[in-house]
């Protein structure tokens, strides 16, 4: 074989794909060892030699982890602490990566990936991806994954259990019209603490109400949306419980345009616990996610991984806790 061969001409004497040759030479794993066994022997033979690949076969490799965002909200702010935290004591560099999602949201990831594998990075982490990747160059984990595929190693808080706990709380204070404001629909956590709400109204013998339930996709200017349309009907709930901190900043706000007190007139339970939330007024009761760990677990997953070890729980669930403050109390008028 010539030596100015391409990859393309590895892969079609290999009968694989270029992606298999990637994976091949730069160690990753995903490929049987007899087909890597096979693409080395062809490249060996055809002294086939190429910039990154070639350092990759003089086994080079990067020591940096990727974190891989849609953008840089609170919730991804504290999973990103908790991988620089854990990637320092691994002897590992960090790169922090913001996709397009607004440009094309079903599929920034693939094309991060793309970019950053092989080259930049070692292996990544997801957070809240908007589709599962079925294949990449690299070891991935997902944090706070897409309700797709379990194919990849996924790390995630108990949004279930929380979602029973958040609800829970509003019916013991005598709460029996409680609204809920979804997040994602596509993200499992999202569906999670529906679940988790329609369980705890279930188990009180409260019919579940589709007509108190709105969607705010995890975002301020849809939750705020949503809130005008929940509170501002006849028949608004008692008491909400938003999908995260930030709806639940939402709901608040829209309650006072409404000169609706919080919570004489109105409740609200929200999920994250971000550090704001302790220090505004009224401080906001709260499900806690450990999102620094939820980071941590998935580094430590990851440089595993990247390190050709075998990891013995696939899918990691974290517990979650109610911190009950300032914006939940009995209803006014008991049902």
């Amino acid at each position: 074989m010539s030596s100015r061969l391409t990859i393309n001409d590895i892969a079609a004497a290999a009968g694989v794909s270029v992606a298999t040759v990637s994976k091949a030479v730069n160690g990753r794993y995903g490929v049987a060892p007899a087909t890597a066994a096979r693409v080395m022997a062809i490249v060996r033979e055809s002294g086939y030699e190429s910039s990154m690949l070639a350092s990759r076969m003089r086994g080079v490799r990067s020591g940096v982890v990727g974190v891989l965002v849609a953008e840089f909200e609170p919730f991804s702010a504290e999973v990103l602490n908790g991988v620089s935290d854990a990637a320092r004591a691994l002897h590992c560099d960090v790169l922090a990566y913001s996709g397009a999602y607004g440009a094309d949201p079903a599929g920034w990831e693939q094309r991060s990936l793309r970019r950053l594998s092989g080259q930049l990075i070692d292996g990544a982490i997801m957070v809240t991806p908007s589709t599962f990747v079925k294949a990449s160059d690299v070891p991935i984990i997902a944090v706070d994954p897409h309700m797709g595929s379990l194919d990849t190693p996924t790390v995630e808080a108990d949004s279930f259990a929380g979602g029973v706990a958040a609800t829970r709380h509003l019916i013991e204070l005598g709460h029996r019209r409680i609204g809920f404001v979804a997040g994602r629909p596509d993200l499992r956590s999202s569906l999670a603490r529906d679940a988790g709400y329609r369980r705890a109204l279930s188990d009180s013998g409260i019919s579940f109400d589709s007509k108190l339930t709105r969607t705010g996709f995890f975002d301020g200017v849809a939750a705020t949306k949503a809130a005008h349309s929940l509170l501002g009907s006849p028949s608004r709930p008692t008491a909400v419980f938003a999908a995260n901190d930030r709806t639940a900043y939402a709901v608040i706000e829209v309650a006072r345009a409404l000169e609706l007190d919080v919570p004489g007139d109105l409740s609200v339970v929200g999920f994250d616990d971000l550090a704001a939330v302790s220090q505004d007024m009224p401080a906001l009761t709260t499900i806690r996610q450990p999102m620094r760990e939820l980071g941590e677990v998935a580094t430590r997953q990851l440089v595993a991984l990247m390190g050709g070890e075998q990891l013995e729980r696939r899918h990691t669930v974290l517990p979650t806790r109610l911190i009950v403050r300032a914006t939940t109390a009995p209803p006014r008028d008991p049902a």
